[in-house]
This record gives C-alpha cells, sequence and structure tokens, in this order.
C-alpha cells in the first residue's frame, strides 16, 4: 500500500541570505549541504582558451555499449549466457562495431562468453571485441586467456583508479608508486598479448574526472609509449566522468585540456566514460565530443550503477533530430526496447526520452491542438510537393522527431484526459473512425467529454469518446414527447411546371399530415414540413462526412441548428447520404419539442 502521507521534517523556519531579491521568499533548507566541496576545491580544472563552445556536432563518435560488462555488474540479476547472447546479437543487428563484452577475469560466465565468440561465429568479422581487466598480472593473463582464437580485433582494456580520495583511501599508493603499478601492468598486458597483430589496447584512468590534471596527463603519456601507441596502432585513452560530480561543461574543460596536451595525439583514440550521477551525462558525453573526445562508452538505455551510464540511445537520437546520422540503426526502437528489458530485467520508464511509452503522447489540450494542425500541414505540404509524407522536412510541433523513424505508429500521439482540448478529441475521433468534426463542433463536443473525464477522473479511450459522441448527438431519445415529430415518408416527384417537388408525410400530436414542396430539396422541404407542424428549427451549417471504408461505410451528416432555446448539433447516420441528413434533421426537431438547445437529449 502506498504511503501518501506528508512528510514528517517540519519546514525550516530559517530565512535566507540577506542579498535575495524581494521576489525569492525561499529560505535555507535543512539539509546539511556545507559538509560538501565543489568540484573547484577538489580538483584543479584546467583553465584554457575553449574552443568547444563555438563547435556543433555534425557527425557520430564511435559507440561502445558497454552493457555486457558495465550494466551487467549493476544488475541485482547478472545476465545468464542466453541473454548475454541476446543482447550481444542485437547490438550487432543495431550496426555497432565495437562492444565490450565482458570482465573474464571476474566471473566464468564473461570467461565463457569471450569463449563463446572465439568459438563460434556470433561476432562478424568486422565487430572489434572488448575484454576489461584491472591492472593485475594474474587477472591480465587470465583476460589474455579468455581471448586466445579471436578472429576479430581485440581490445583489451585496463583501468586503474587515479583520483587523491581512491590513491589514498582505496590503493593506499602515493602517485608516483601509483604510477609505476600501472605500467607494471601495462607492461604485462604487452608481454601478454602485445605480439598479437590482432590486439590493441585500451586504458582508462578511472574517476578521471576528480584526478589532477598534470598527473592524469603523465599518466597517459607514459602508457601510449610503453604500448607504442602509433596512427596503424592507436592506443584507445578513455577518460570516465566515473561519479559525476560538476556541471557538464567542466568535464568539456578537462577533456579538451587532454586533448589539447596529449603527446603522439595522432596515434591516440580519446574515449569518454559519463556516468550520471548529477543527470547530466547526456550533455557531458555531447560537450565531450565537442571538446574532442572521438569515442563514447555507454549503455543502450543507460543502465549501469547508481544512476547508470550515459545513455546511448538518446545521444543517437540526440543527433537524428538534429539531421546527423547517429550510425546506429534504431529504427524498430520497441524491439530492441523488448529485448533490453528481458536482458536487464528492468522496464524502461514511460517518459524515457525517445523510447519510453509516453515519449509521443499528448494529454495537453494545447500540446493536442498544435499536433493536430501539424500533422495538417505536414500532409498538405507532402501533397504540394507532390513528395511522401516520410520524405519531407519535419516540423510538427512537440513532436522533435517523427515517431515513423523509429517504427512507432501514430495511434499513441494523442489521448484524451481532463487535461484535454478539442483538439485531440477530434483527432482521435478522426483518425480511429473517420468522424471528421467542424471546429464549432470540435467545442461543443469538448465540453460533453470534459464531464465524462472531471467524472471518473481517468483517461478516455477512442471508444469512450466514441460512445459519448454517439449518445450526445446521434440517439434518439428513450421517452418521445406527444408533441414529437415522426417523419413516416418523404416523396420526390417530377412536376412539369415548377421543376421537383417533395412530398413530406410527418406525423405529430397523433395527427398525421402530408404537406408538397416545389423547386427546393428535399433537406429545405423536411424543415419548411417540421415548422408546419410546429416543431421549426433554422439549419446553420450542414457537415457530411463518412465513418468507415469502401463497401461497410455509412454517410455520418452533422448539423448545426438554432430554435427557440439557442443553438445546438444534430447528427444522422445511414448508408444513403440524404436519409443521414433527413434523420440528422429530424433528431434537431425531436430535441427542439423537449425544450433543449443541444441534442444531447437521450
Amino acid at each position: 500500500m502506498t504511503d501518501t502521507s506528508l512528510p514528517t521534517v517540519p519546514a525550516p523556519a530559517i530565512p535566507g541570505p540577506a542579498n535575495l531579491p524581494a521576489w525569492n521568499r525561499q529560505q535555507h533548507s535543512a539539509m546539511p549541504s556545507h559538509r560538501y566541496r565543489d568540484v573547484y576545491a577538489r580538483v584543479e580544472v584546467p583553465l584554457i582558451e575553449r574552443d568547444w563552445p563555438s563547435k556543433k556536432l555534425t557527425s557520430a563518435p564511435l559507440w561502445v555499449p558497454v552493457d555486457l560488462r558495465d550494466g551487467n555488474q549493476a544488475l541485482a540479476e547478472p545476465m545468464d549466457p542466453a541473454r548475454k547472447r541476446r543482447f550481444f546479437e542485437l547490438m550487432v543487428a543495431m550496426g555497432y562495431k565495437e562492444i565490450e563484452v565482458g570482465y573474464p577475469s571476474a566471473s566464468q560466465t564473461d570467461y565463457d562468453f569471450v569463449r563463446l565468440i572465439a568459438e563460434t561465429d556470433i561476432a562478424p568479422d568486422d565487430v572489434t571485441i572488448v575484454v576489461f581487466t584491472p591492472a593485475r598480472r594474474d587477472l591480465i593473463q587470465r583476460t589474455v586467456e579468455s581471448i586466445r582464437g579471436i578472429r576479430n580485433h581485440v581490445v583489451i582494456h585496463m583501468y586503474t583508479a587515479t583520483a587523491p580520495a581512491w590513491r589514498n583511501t582505496v590503493l593506499m599508493q602515493e602517485r608516483d608508486e601509483l604510477q609505476q603499478l600501472i605500467l607494471a601492468g601495462g607492461r604485462d598486458v604487452l608481454e601478454s598479448a602485445g605480439h598479437l597483430p590482432n590486439v590493441r589496447f585500451e586504458f582508462s584512468p578511472e574517476v578521471f574526472n576528480l584526478t589532477e590534471p598534470d598527473y592524469v596527463l603523465d599518466v597517459c603519456n607514459a602508457m601510449t609509449e610503453l604500448w607504442g601507441a602509433a596512427p596503424d596502432r592507436p592506443v584507445i585513452l578513455n577518460l570516465p566522468a566515473t561519479v559525476e560530480v560538476a556541471t557538464p561543461n567542466v568535464y568539456a574543460d578537462q577533456i579538451e585540456y587532454m586533448h589539447k596536451n596529449l603527446a603522439r595525439r595522432d596515434a591516440v583514440i580519446l574515449s569518454v566514460h559519463p556516468h550520471n550521477d548529477r543527470g547530466t551525462g547526456i550533455a557531458c558525453a555531447e560537450l565531450a565530443v565537442l571538446a574532442g573526445a572521438q569515442r563514447v562508452e555507454g549503455c543502450i538505455f543507460g543502465n549501469g550503477e547508481r544512476t547508470g551510464n550515459v545513455d546511448l540511445a538518446t545521444l543517437a537520437l540526440n543527433l537524428h533530430a538534429q539531421g546527423v546520422d547517429p550510425m546506429i540503426d534504431f529504427s524498430d526502437i520497441d524491439a530492441i526496447r523488448r529485448t533490453v528489458e528481458h536482458c536487464n530485467r528492468i522496464e524502461v520508464h514511460p517518459r524515457h526520452p525517445y523510447v519510453g511509452d509516453l515519449v509521443h503522447t499528448a494529454f495537453s489540450g494545447t500540446h493536442q491542438d498544435a499536433i493536430k494542425k501539424g500533422f495538417a500541414e505536414h500532409r498538405a505540404r507532402a501533397a504540394r510537393e507532390n513528395r511522401g509524407e516520410a520524405e519531407i522536412a519535419w516540423a510538427v510541433p512537440y513532436l522533435p522527431i517523427d515517431p515513423a523513424d523509429i517504427g512507432r505508429s501514430y495511434d499513441a500521439v494523442i489521448r484524451v484526459n481532463s487535461q484535454s482540448g478539442k483538439g485531440g478529441i477530434a483527432y482521435l475521433l478522426e483518425t480511429e473512425y473517420g468522424i471528421e468534426l467542424p471546429r464549432r463542433l470540435q467545442i461543443d463536443f469538448a465540453r460533453q467529454v470534459q464531464r465524462h473525464a472531471d467524472a471518473t477522473g481517468g483517461e478516455m479511450t477512442a471508444a469512450a469518446l466514441r460512445q459519448i459522441f454517439d449518445a450526445a448527438y446521434l440517439a434518439v431519445p428513450a421517452e418521445q414527447s406527444p408533441a414529437a415529430p415522426t417523419r413516416t415518408a418523404v416523396e420526390l416527384v417530377d412536376a412539369s411546371t415548377t421543376g421537383q417537388r417533395t412530398r413530406i408525410t410527418i406525423q405529430a400530436n397523433g395527427r398525421k399530415s402530408t404537406t408538397s414542396h416545389d423547386g427546393i430539396g428535399p433537406i429545405e422541404a423536411l424543415v419548411a414540413a417540421l415548422s408546419h407542424n410546429g416543431a421549426g428549427i433554422e439549419i446553420l451549417s450542414l457537415h457530411q462526412t463518412s465513418i468507415g471504408t469502401g463497401s461497410d461505410s455509412e454517410a455520418l451528416t452533422l448539423i448545426e441548428y438554432r430554435n427557440e432555446q439557442g443553438t445546438g448539433w444534430a447528427g444522422g447516420r445511414d448508408r444513403s447520404v440524404l436519409s443521414a441528413s433527413l434523420n440528422a434533421v429530424m433528431l434537431a426537431a425531436t430535441c427542439s419539442t423537449r425544450g433543449e438547445s443541444t441534442a444531447s437529449c437521450a
């Protein structure tokens, strides 16, 4: 049972800073924020001549999903072999060309999965396999053993934490001691795998973003020298924001500093691995690429320790939304989501960017109206240009990309609840049932729907909207007034001198009468006959449409009318267009005899 009680912590009564403007009445919180230091007090942030703020994202970096290693170690239930294989095959199908597949020295499952790649053909020749190891000789040897026989290109990824808190508290090493430990690990990697022509090396100074700039630069330069980095066999230097601690611009400054000061820069692939502790992992990655990064590690939907690794799907589709090819295929994003959810045993949030169930859905009336008009403009522009709707530039309000680009239909773009407006309601009726509502009827029908939504408090489906519509504008009252007219016959005949003649027979107040009308159409004739029988109405507008398609379609006529009480709407339906129109007029007259100003008199 959900606890809906209010927090027990009392609101603080501590005045805010004296320099706050008068309109800002916020007070100090009860939280001990003084216990924490900002990033500038924890690490030197190099002050450089920044180039990244003026740059633009024009191409995709090399994406490297780490779901099978970093993502997997963050799961409550790590993936079994079948799930790891399914996830790997998904990433291959999507077009990833470099995939970190595991930590083979840490678990038998990871070791066996690397051996599966070596002994089968599940990895296409153009996919590079990445394996992860700490800088320990025995674990490096176990890692190299796991890749034996793999025909693909392989990257051995060695890491060591370098930030002061990790050096002093976890590793108990001084700066020089730790650098020697890292270089010893690098020599072990070189000794074990340097002779393998298909193997390259990667080094991560873990917690790079909290490591002194001069120290991490020295360590990285020492590693590229040790491993003989060259343009034809480059070394990957991966600079993680292992625990996100600053605004994204700080990470960009740190990456640009490395980009501009690294030795052998043309022999280095500069990589980043942002986490999402502050919720700005996406921005960190994007600004890091502007700052010189060429490669981005992350997880497809952002799974990872704490708040996760950077989300590769969001990064890629952000590029797509800017007109840049992300070089990865997300054209069936729901199938991708189902696989990732199955493998991770974690559901994707319905508001998750691009992939969530509700990200292309509008409930708000103003949003719905703009989207409805945007779709109409899009269709009209495609027709004018004589091109397909999927070929022309996308400019529909509130939808950053066309849902069809990622395999989504437009069925759930607009959904209706108590916050919705006439545009969304009309859109659903039109897309689901082909019922096109005139603008003034949209306003009237929105009031009908609002009453139902307020009463139920829930979402209104298209079927529910149709039921409300039929009851409001098409239903004949269950209890008829004695004065209510009943049309018993409409006869069209030719008159030699007056043209068309229409005979209308109506029964009302217990008597039947027939009137003839020359030179006017049957709808006008019926209105005149009703007036003769005391049920006068004035037709203000008439709109005809159809429900359904092909031989099963029905005509629907909607009329706006005026009677003594005011204006109202009524509808009629039939296989015949004329009969549908006559039915609408008769329903309007029936409601008028009941003293109703709208057709909702059932």
